[in-house]
């Protein structure tokens, strides 16, 4: 993090929406201290945004301290690429196109990021969203990560600016921790509180962006985290 996010105050919000815990196939990371970590660094918001599940999610959401609001998210495969899905109930289905996904996150009243859209490395949408679907995208997504902490190699986070931009849609900063490490890595500052879904998005377009980076090595770790997932039985969700 650049230094360490201040006190909470009302005037003042520090969210990392895109956050992973141990209900991920690829993540070893506890949901208790993934939170631990995120009030430790001053976070105010932590958005648990695990691949199509929202166990961990609702497990960090019951043991959160006071100072600490974790909103219920998940990271959702589309056919055309990662969506993230912010204050659900219900996990959204694998497999659905985006605006179908897109659609399922809005009926919970919840908020779609299009996530990391331009990384070479993963599912992402931004590399099919040409000028001819802008109109489309900004009906579909309400922001964009603009800066992914775990986008090392490539210019993705600058394309990923230039597309909100073109489409006049916010964009956030994130940490996309695996880790607890990695956890507020990368942020987003903004006036208010960002306790429901209105807030936060009426609060994103003015916000500020602390464009931290996750370490190579921890990174590298990622591989071992999936075997030793798949040898407890915690696979990808697949497509029904």
């Amino acid at each position: 993090m650049e230094g360490v996010a201040r006190p909470s105050s009302a005037a003042r919000s520090f969210a990392d929406l895109h956050c992973h815990t141990s209900a991920s196939f690829d993540s070893l990371s506890k949901p208790a201290s993934v939170v631990r970590a995120a009030a430790a660094r001053g976070l105010t918001h932590l958005a648990i945004t695990d691949h199509d599940r929202l166990e961990g999610a609702f497990v960090a959401r019951d043991s959160a301290p006071p100072e600490l609001t974790v909103i219920v998210g998940q990271e959702v495969r589309t056919t055309g690429g990662d969506l993230i899905g912010l204050f659900l109930e219900r996990p959204i289905a694998v497999g659905l196109s985006s605006a179908d996904a897109s659609q399922a996150i809005h009926e919970q009243g919840g908020l779609v990021g299009l996530a990391h859209p331009f990384d070479r490395f993963r599912s992402s949408g931004g590399r099919r969203a040409g000028e001819a679907d802008l109109e489309a995208l900004r009906g579909q997504i309400d922001y964009v990560e603009v800066w992914n902490a775990r986008i090392m190699i490539g210019d993705g986070n600058r394309r990923a600016a230039e597309l909100a931009q073109a489409a006049g849609l916010a964009g956030v900063a994130v940490s996309d921790a695996h880790t607890v490490l990695e956890v507020g890595v990368a942020y987003t500052i903004a006036d208010g509180p960002l306790d429901t879904p209105q807030q936060l998005f009426d609060a994103l377009p003015g916000a500020r962006l602390v464009m931290g980076r996750a370490s190579r090595l921890v990174r590298a770790g990622m591989p071992l985290a999936k075997l030793i997932q798949r040898a407890r039985g915690n696979r990808r969700v697949v497509a029904q």
